[in-house]
C-alpha cells in the first residue's frame, strides 16, 4: 500500500441522492402551470417517485453500466441457425424497464397523458437518454396504428402497458409490448419517398411480404416495427413483428448494429427484409400520412430529450461551482462564472418550458377542451402544434450541443474524463438534431406549414401575442418577425433563420408570461435585444444573474 502523502480537499461531492423531479424549479412549475387540478396531486406524487429514483446512486449506476457495456448482436446460434437476436447489459433492462414501468409510454388513454408522461420522460432522461428511443417509439405509434382500427385494438393495450418484457416471442403472449420504426434507406436519408423496399400483396386482406432493406432501424430487439414501403398503390406504412402469431421468427435479417457517436447503450441497426410478413396500416399509397402522427409525437420527444440533457448539463455545472473554490473563493461566486452560468441556466428554462407547452397542447387536443394555462381550444392547440413542433424542434435541439459543451467546461479538466459523466451528455448532445429529420427539414417543414396551413400562422401569432406589451423587446422582435413572414423573396435559404426567431420569440413570450422576472428579463435582453455576445456567459452585467442561477441550482 502506498504512504499517504497528503490530505485531498477542495473535491465537489457527487449529484446524487436528490429528488431530479422536486429540485427543477421550472419543471415543477410547468407541471402545476398546465395540469389540471384535480390531477396535480397524483401526479407529483409519480413524479416525484421517479425523480427520486433517477437521482439515486443505483441508477446512475445503470445508466453508466449501460453505456459501458453496449448491446452485442447475435446472428446465429450455436449450430448455425439464423436468430438476429440483440443482448444487452442487465443494467439496460433496469433502466429500460423502469421506464416502462412509469407509464412513458402511456399518455394517449389517460387524462393529462402527455403532460405527466412528458414530466416523467424529461426526468428519467437525465438517467441515461439510450432507453428514450424505444420509449418515445413505441409511445408514438398508438396514433399511427389508429388507422387501422383492428391493428390498434390489438396492439394499443400492449404498447400503453406498464408491463416490462424483454424477449422474442409473440405479442399475444406478453402483458407489454414495445416498438421500433424504420423508414430510412441507403439511396433515400430523409426522402423516403425515394425507399426501394417492395410490398407484395398476399390474399388475405391487408397482408404483405416486403423485400428490401432499412438503413436505420432503431431499437431492433421491440416486438414490432413500423415501416414503410412501396406497395402497388404507392408509398404505403406497414406493422412488421418480429414474432409470428405461431411462434416462428419473422424475417427480420440484421446485418450489423451502427457504431455511435452517442446513444451508445441503445442498439441501432441494419436490417433486411427478404419474404417479410407485414400487416398495412391504413390505405395503400399513404403511407407518409399515416406514420406523420408518429413523426410528430417523436419530434416532440426529441425536443424534450434535448431539454433534458441541458437541464442535467446545467444541474452539474451549478452544482460543481456551488462546492468547488478557486481563486480565493467558490466558482459560484464569481462574477464571470456567474455569467455563464446564469446564461446556461436561461436556455434550460426556455427549453423547459416550451417543451411543456408543447405537451400540453396534445392534451388538449386529445381532450377536445381548454387547456389549463392560458391555452386554447383543440383545433387552436392543434394549429398551433403544426408550426410550434417542427419550430421547437429544429432549435431546441441544436442549443443542446453547446450548452452540454459549455457545460463540461464549467468542470475543467475534471469534466473531460468519463467519470463525470459529462462526455456521456455531450456524446449525446446532437443526436436529437438529426433523429426525426435534421435541421433543414424542420425548416422545410416549417415553410410548408406556412404556405398550406394558414391556421397554423395565426395560432402561433395568438400564442405570442399573449405576452404583446409586457416587454419592449419581445414587442419588437414580433415586430421584425412579421417582417420577416411578409417577405417570401428567397424564403427557402432564409427559412433556417426565420425558425430559429420564430423559436426565440415563442420563448420569449412563455418566458415573459410565466417565468421570474429576472429570467425573462434576461432572455428577453439577450436573445431578443441583442445584448448578448457570440459565447454564453456573455449576458449584461447589470442583470440579477445570481437570481437566474439559484433557481438553477438542483436542490430538494
Amino acid at each position: 500500500m502506498a504512504a499517504s502523502t497528503h490530505t485531498v480537499t477542495n473535491q465537489v461531492p457527487p449529484l446524487v441522492g436528490y429528488d431530479v423531479f422536486s429540485a427543477d424549479r421550472a419543471l415543477v412549475e410547468g407541471v402545476e402551470r398546465h395540469a389540471a387540478p384535480a390531477l396535480l396531486d397524483g401526479i407529483r406524487t409519480e413524479l416525484t417517485a421517479l425523480g427520486r429514483t433517477a437521482g439515486s446512486a443505483e441508477a446512475q449506476e445503470w445508466g453508466a453500466r449501460a453505456n459501458e457495456y453496449p448491446p452485442k448482436l447475435r446472428t446465429h446460434d450455436r449450430y448455425g441457425n439464423r436468430i438476429d437476436e440483440v443482448d444487452f447489459h442487465p443494467a439496460w433492462h433496469q433502466v429500460l424497464g423502469r421506464a416502462v414501468e412509469a407509464g412513458l409510454t402511456d399518455a394517449w388513454g389517460r387524462p393529462g397523458g402527455h403532460l405527466r408522461r412528458a414530466a416523467g420522460f424529461f426526468v428519467w432522461t437525465q438517467v441515461e437518454a439510450g432507453n428514450g428511443c424505444p420509449v418515445s417509439m413505441t409511445h408514438a405509434a398508438v396514433p399511427a396504428l389508429r388507422a387501422e382500427p383492428a391493428l390498434a385494438a390489438e396492439w394499443e393495450p400492449r404498447l400503453t402497458s406498464h408491463r416490462y418484457e424483454p424477449g422474442l416471442r409473440p405479442a399475444a403472449e406478453k402483458a407489454g409490448a414495445l416498438f421500433g420504426m424504420g423508414m430510412t434507406e441507403k439511396q433515400g436519408g430523409s426522402d423516403v419517398r425515394a425507399n426501394t423496399t417492395g410490398a407484395r400483396p398476399l390474399d388475405a386482406e391487408g397482408e404483405y411480404l416486403l423485400t428490401g432493406h432499412k438503413w436505420f432501424c432503431s431499437a431492433p430487439m421491440c416486438d414490432g416495427f413500423l415501416v414503410l414501403a412501396q406497395a402497388p398503390g404507392g408509398l404505403t406504412c406497414f406493422l412488421v413483428p418480429r414474432v409470428l402469431a405461431d411462434g416462428t421468427r419473422n424475417v427480420f435479417l440484421i446485418q450489423r448494429l451502427k457504431d455511435k457517436l452517442g446513444n451508445r447503450s441503445n442498439a441501432s441497426a441494419e436490417v433486411e427484409f427478404d419474404g417479410t410478413w407485414a400487416r398495412r396500416v391504413g390505405e395503400e399509397g399513404r403511407g407518409v400520412r399515416t406514420i406523420i402522427e408518429m413523426v410528430a409525437a417523436t419530434r416532440l420527444d426529441c425536443v424534450l430529450g434535448s431539454a433534458a440533457l441541458m437541464r442535467q448539463s446545467v444541474a452539474q455545472a451549478v452544482h460543481h461551482a456551488t462546492y468547488r473554490s478557486a481563486f480565493g473563493g467558490e466558482l459560484i461566486g464569481k462574477p464571470l462564472m456567474r455569467n455563464v452560468l446564469a446564461d446556461l441556466a436561461l436556455e434550460s428554462e426556455a427549453a423547459t418550458t416550451l417543451a411543456l407547452r408543447l405537451a400540453a397542447a396534445y392534451d388538449t387536443v386529445q381532450d377536445g377542451a381548454a387547456g389549463a394555462g392560458g391555452a386554447g381550444g383543440a383545433d387552436e392547440e392543434r394549429a398551433f402544434l403544426r408550426l410550434a413542433v417542427p419550430a421547437a424542434k429544429y432549435w431546441v435541439t441544436k442549443r443542446c450541443t453547446p450548452v452540454a459543451g459549455e457545460a463540461l467546461e464549467c468542470l475543467g479538466g475534471n469534466g473531460y474524463v468519463e467519470e463525470s459523466g459529462m462526455p456521456r451528455l455531450l456524446r449525446e448532445s446532437p443526436l436529437n438534431s438529426i433523429w426525426e429529420g435534421s435541421g433543414n427539414v424542420q425548416a422545410l417543414d416549417v415553410l410548408r406549414a406556412l404556405q398550406r396551413e394558414p391556421d397554423a400562422l395565426n395560432a402561433f401569432l395568438q400564442e405570442v401575442g399573449k405576452a404583446r406589451g409586457a416587454d419592449h423587446r419581445l414587442d419588437g422582435a414580433i415586430k421584425d418577425l412579421l417582417t420577416e413572414l411578409a417577405d417570401l423573396t428567397g424564403i427557402e435559404a432564409r427559412a433556417r433563420r426565420l425558425v430559429e426567431r420564430l423559436a426565440l420569440v415563442l420563448q420569449g413570450s412563455l418566458l415573459v408570461r410565466w417565468a421570474p422576472s429576472e429570467v425573462a428579463d434576461a432572455f428577453c435582453a439577450s436573445r431578443l435585444g441583442g445584448d448578448w455576445g457570440t459565447a454564453f456567459g456573455t449576458l449584461p452585467h447589470t442583470l440579477d444573474l445570481a437570481s437566474v442561477v439559484d433557481r438553477a441550482r438542483p436542490v430538494g
